[in-house]
């Protein structure tokens, strides 16, 4: 660990603060706004070393993506570091299960690309923690059809006002295509080099060594996930 936050400001502090009196989420709002005012800190804190590889561990709720500027001057302020930024957005598969929650996983994913205008690899995490029949059904959703998975699922949908609003974000998301998953299972050393490639790759780590692709090209994406899940069943 480089630096932590917490050495700027805490969450529990601000919340036992009897001239603020937040509570949780205007307590780290408060938080990532004093963190905002004061990236002299963060700047100090990193140093600037040729070829450092941070990782910036970032708070998982949605509104500091969707809602508030703070996440966005951070990676403006990087970039002028002259770091090379790449967001990697993470949803837990065990929430991915089922048609309606994964749309929801998708728009969230696509605020936060919106919201931060980078480069954005999106992973489907805790693929060990899924049973094998959980694990078949979400293969579906690593490149979805969404025009197909709403018609596997028309019978949810009974509100026909709802169901159309629901066809046109199915429309908007399979039109621009946008967004798709990869597969991290912790376990297993494969997945997490496939991950670890596509982010060396989007930001160029290691430019002055020899170029090099993903594994995981897009020719052979569905090969490589049909090989990952059918080594699941195996075992």
């Amino acid at each position: 660990v480089v630096t932590d936050i917490r050495e700027l400001i805490e969450v529990d502090d601000v919340m036992e603060d009897e001239s603020l009196r937040f509570g949780p989420n205007g307590g780290l709002v408060f938080c990532m706004e004093y963190f905002a005012n004061n990236f002299s800190w963060l700047e100090e804190s990193l140093g600037h070393v040729e070829d450092d590889y941070v990782l910036f561990d970032c708070p998982g709720q949605i509104e500091l993506y969707t809602h508030l500027p703070v996440m966005k001057q951070l990676v403006e302020q990087l970039q002028q570091w002259e770091f090379r930024v790449c967001g990697v957005f993470l949803v837990d598969s065990q929430f991915m299960v089922e048609s309606f929650k994964f749309i929801s996983g998708i728009l969230a994913a696509l605020s936060a690309m919106i919201s931060l205008e980078i480069p954005q690899i999106n992973v489907m995490t805790k693929m060990d923690l899924l049973s094998k029949k959980a694990k078949k059904e979400i293969e579906k959703y690593l490149d979805p059809d969404m025009y197909s998975m709403i018609e596997d699922s028309t019978n949810i949908l009974k509100s026909k006002r709802f169901k159309k609003l629901t066809k046109s974000i199915c429309g908007l998301i399979d039109d621009y295509g946008m967004v798709r998953f990869l597969p991290l299972d912790r376990s297993d050393e494969e997945s997490i080099n496939i991950v670890l490639q596509h982010i060396d790759f989007t930001i160029q780590y290691g430019e002055d060594l020899e170029f090099k692709e993903p594994k995981e090209c897009e020719e052979d994406k569905s090969a490589l996930v049909d090989e990952y899940f059918q080594d699941r069943v195996d075992e």
